[in-house]
């Protein structure tokens, strides 16, 4: 009797532990929607994320600055490149990637702001749980709010500040574990070898200002 009321004594303090930052899944498929406050940008964006192999690979449409667009990009951090694909015309430019590769995590100093249920607690199976955290940006140039799943740590939504959008929204959805053509990771075989000397396009930069 006595051990199983210990048993039961420490399983609720177990669910009864403040949340702690974590770290995604390495290898996740995906997509998402980003739209800022200044209304220069909005897209829709399909995502392959390796974070053992530092490759993401983005596929975009959306308007920017009053403009439609569809962008293609393989971003492969450890070879510091980005291709910018066109597959239907088979066309591709690889050009100096210079940022540095970020797992999709909760940084270690954010701040817990609360833990919620997306949908309904009270319906079995129509509900998610979710932690919240907010933090400064690097340089103390701004803030941002992130949230994650409680259970694997899949990302669900990121508001940020950004010097050139003002406040910037994304939302992930459709979220998979795991990567069902892990060839899309690899540069197309009509890719060029050599460095172009132009920069990548805006887009290529988002993706690890958005988790």
């Amino acid at each position: 009797m006595r051990l199983s009321v210990v048993l039961a004594c420490l399983l609720a303090a177990c669910m009864a532990q403040e949340p702690r930052p974590c770290t995604s899944p390495p290898l996740l498929t995906g997509e998402y929607t980003v739209s800022t406050q200044n209304e220069k940008l909005w897209a829709f964006v399909k995502y392959l994320y390796d974070e053992m192999g530092q490759r993401v690979r983005l596929t975009e449409t959306g308007n920017y600055q009053n403009k439609s667009f569809t962008y293609d990009a393989l971003l492969l951090f450890r070879e510091g490149a980005v291709y910018e694909i066109d597959e239907k015309a088979r066309t591709c430019k690889k050009s100096l990637l210079t940022a540095a590769f970020h797992p999709m995590e909760i940084p270690k100093n954010a701040s817990l702001l609360g833990q919620a249920v997306v949908g309904s607690s009270s319906i079995p199976g129509e509900g998610l749980l979710v932690n919240t955290w907010t933090g400064d940006l690097p340089g103390n140039t701004g803030k941002y709010f992130t949230t994650f799943t409680r259970s694997e740590c899949i990302p669900v939504s990121t508001t940020l500040q950004t010097k050139d959008f003002g406040w910037m929204l994304t939302n992930l959805f459709n979220n998979v574990i795991g990567i069902s053509d892990p060839n899309q990771l690899n540069p197309p075989d009509y890719c060029p070898t050599e460095m172009s000397e132009e920069q990548p396009g805006v887009f290529a930069s988002l993706f690890f200002n958005l988790h």
